[in-house]
């Protein structure tokens, strides 16, 4: 027996013997045999709506000879069974012979219309504390807007429901560059469209959990609570989901106020409010292929609704992820695009086959991810996770401490408005929230920052 074999037979990290069989869910993390994105996603899936990783079908099996072991078998997912939770109303239920609200869809056939607001669930509306929202006329009601404002604000008269022009939109554009490369579209609402964006995050989406994976604008969680559970893990496996606000589509946001228990109608009224498409005379300066992921009607960053849609959006991604993470006793965190996964040494070899798995869920659950922004990161170089240092415990960044001390005793030295280059409006308390974040992390260092605070003569 060598050396190595020695240590592989000490802490059990080694293949099964041929005289153990097969080995099973438990047995995934400590597995070394590869397994290329290529054979993961040509693997047979199965009808079971479950997000582990499963058995095999058939256990392979070989002749025990000696110093031999047996192959390890394909490892398969079993997909997220998604089953409507809301009861259809028959199609012929829904056809009527007078108008039933205003802008009702006229029917195949002449003289009649389509009742689109008998298929709420009151169940889901009761379960989640949610109004009792069924035609577009009690929607306006409730955001205290008429229904004509409504049909403006959702371009009900335009083609394909987008402005003709950026005077016509109700949104600001700003395209923003990227600290690696590339564009970022930022849009944010003009006033009366996110009044009435915000009515809905506030009575709609604030009353709906996120999961608990989920720690990007959830109530409660913050870049600290996504990185503590990743603290003193022997490696960081990041991932970053490209184009974030811009995947997740109209028809994906109707689904989700479906699930809430809406009425179709309404559900097609609010999706329309939560999102956005430029109009094609916009000026970029991104290519024609980027542009386009733009032009169809997506969540818009910059909107008040986006982040809460967003996370819902993600809610069956998540539940895969966070399972699938489980059964190789890996912990998952997400906050907005960023994924987080972390784990114990043992964990390690099993990466060949889990970041494959990862990415099909990935695509399975129509995001992309950033190929370019893979990264596994062992504990003998520094972790970084949302901005925090993670190696042994939760820790500010040696470099964040520094900048901001740089600032602090310029300040002493010059003046607050020598460091106000950005012209921030309350320059005080935005270096009070920089302090208070550093000493969440680091009591000691952010009590030094607050007394160099204190000396800052602000007169």
């Amino acid at each position: 027996m060598g050396w190595f074999d020695f240590l592989r037979k000490i802490f059990g990290f080694g293949r099964a013997e041929s005289s153990q069989g097969s080995q099973t869910v438990a047995d995934a993390p400590l597995a070394e045999a590869p397994v290329t994105e290529s054979s993961a996603a040509e693997s047979p899936s199965s009808d079971v709506s479950d997000s582990e990783v499963s058995e095999p079908a058939e256990k392979r099996k070989a002749e025990p000879r000696p110093n031999s072991t047996v192959p390890r078998p394909d490892v398969h997912l079993r997909p997220l069974d998604y089953v409507p939770s809301t009861v259809p109303i028959p199609p012929d239920r829904e056809i009527v012979s007078e108008k039933p609200y205003r802008f009702a869809v006229p029917a195949p056939r002449t003289g009649e219309f389509l009742d689109l607001s008998r298929d709420s669930d009151e169940r889901w509306l009761e379960y989640y504390g949610l109004p009792r929202l069924k035609t577009p006329d009690d929607l306006a009601d409730w955001l205290g807007v008429t229904t004509g404002t409504l049909a403006w604000l959702t371009h009900r008269f335009r083609e394909g429901h987008r402005p003709s022009d950026e005077r016509d939109s109700h949104y600001h554009y700003r395209w923003i560059a990227k600290r690696s490369e590339g564009w970022r579209l930022i849009e944010a609402p003009k006033s009366k469209l996110k009044d009435v964006q915000t009515k809905i995050l506030r009575g709609i989406l604030d009353s709906v959990p996120a999961h608990s994976a989920a720690h990007g604008f959830v109530p409660g969680r913050s870049i600290v609570s996504n990185a503590t559970p990743h603290s003193g893990s022997k490696f960081i496996l990041k991932m970053d989901l490209e184009d974030f606000y811009p995947t997740v589509r109209y028809s994906r946001v109707v689904a989700i106020y479906r699930s809430l228990g809406f009425s179709r109608e309404v559900s097609l009224w609010l999706a329309r409010l939560s999102v956005s498409a430029l109009p094609w005379s916009l000026k970029s300066p991104v290519s024609a292929h980027e542009y386009v992921v733009y032009t169809a009607h997506h969540l818009p960053q910059g909107a008040p609704t986006s982040p809460a849609l967003a996370n819902l959006s993600a809610y069956g991604l998540d539940i895969r992820l966070a399972g699938m993470a489980n059964a190789y006793r890996i912990r998952y965190t997400r906050y907005a695009d960023d994924l987080t996964f972390s784990g114990p040494g043992l964990s390690i070899p099993a990466l060949n086959e889990f970041i494959p798995l990862a990415k099909k869920i990935i695509r399975e659950e129509r995001f992309t991810m950033n190929r370019r922004k893979l990264k596994v990161i062992r504990n003998s170089q520094r972790q970084i996770v949302t901005g925090v240092v993670v190696n042994e415990k939760t820790n500010v960044s040696r470099k964040e401490f520094d900048q901001l001390k740089a600032i602090l005793y310029n300040c002493i030295k010059h003046g607050p408005q020598s460091q106000n280059r950005a012209e921030i409006a309350n320059f005080a308390e935005h270096l009070r929230g920089r302090i208070a974040h550093i000493s969440q992390l680091n009591p000691r260092r952010g009590a030094k920052l607050m007394r160099m605070y204190s000396q800052i003569g602000w007169t």
